[in-house]
């Protein structure tokens, strides 16, 4: 299966993916909003394509696939029901949440490709932060093997992925650890995968920044998704 999903030959057509970064923490029922508003705009060919980069405040989400048994501190931390894919998550301060906003229809009208190519994405970002990234059966993410701690054997989530699509319009995203309180995650079972544990960029020991992340988030974008990637728009 290929794993990249291209966008406009030329980015300087309207039609590019527009670029936003948020300042401060945005709120998660805004947030929605907002995105949701912006999809209905893709469709009706109002607004290009966007990635908007963000951080929530300490909040926890519920996918469709949640089990209620996985909240396991509900008064800890807000609780927000979501129409994505996927089960409990954890959002918050030194978390940069990537909102992917792209018209299948113009790109692949295929789910399952359009995962595969977020989990590219991620791995090769991880990769320009020097982090090894790798995709599991059966386990949603991308995870990292604890070499770093002398425990090849541990394997930690550094990365969600959680999509929704409307008439082939994609929204919601993916979350990448940079240095989030890690210790917020154990109020749930994080995406129901109780025997692996969470991890960040700095809990690695990689001193990176969420400026340093998105560089690396667009880097591999434009290799994934950006001119001349195999999932583009049909010509």
């Amino acid at each position: 299966m290929s794993t990249t999903l291209p966008q406009p030959i030329d980015p300087a057509q309207p039609s590019a993916v527009e670029w936003r970064i948020q300042e401060g923490l945005v709120d998660y029922a805004t947030a929605v909003t907002t995105m949701e508003a912006r999809a209905e705009a893709i469709r009706a060919g109002t607004a290009p394509e966007m990635v908007w980069l963000l951080e929530h405040p300490p909040l926890y989400t519920a996918g469709t696939s949640a089990d209620p048994a996985d909240l396991l501190d509900p008064d800890r931390f807000p609780v927000h029901r979501t129409g994505r894919g996927g089960e409990y998550t954890y959002h918050g301060p030194g978390q940069r949440v990537a909102y992917v906003l792209l018209d299948l229809k113009r790109r692949r009208e295929d789910v399952r490709a359009y995962v595969t190519a977020l989990e590219e994405w991620l791995i090769r970002a991880l990769d320009q932060l020097g982090v090894t990234g790798e995709r599991r059966q059966g386990r949603v993410g991308i995870w990292v093997r604890r070499t770093d701690r002398n425990e090849p054997g541990r394997e930690d989530k550094i990365a969600a992925i959680g999509v929704r699509v409307r008439r082939w319009v994609t929204f919601h995203g993916v979350s990448l650890n940079v240095e989030p309180e890690l210790e917020h995650f154990t109020g749930i079972v994080p995406c129901g995968i109780a025997q692996h544990g969470v991890t960040s960029l700095v809990d690695l020991g990689h001193p990176v920044t969420l400026a340093d992340a998105d560089m690396a988030l667009r880097g591999a974008f434009e290799v994934v998704f950006g001119p001349g990637a195999p999932m583009g728009p049909r010509p």
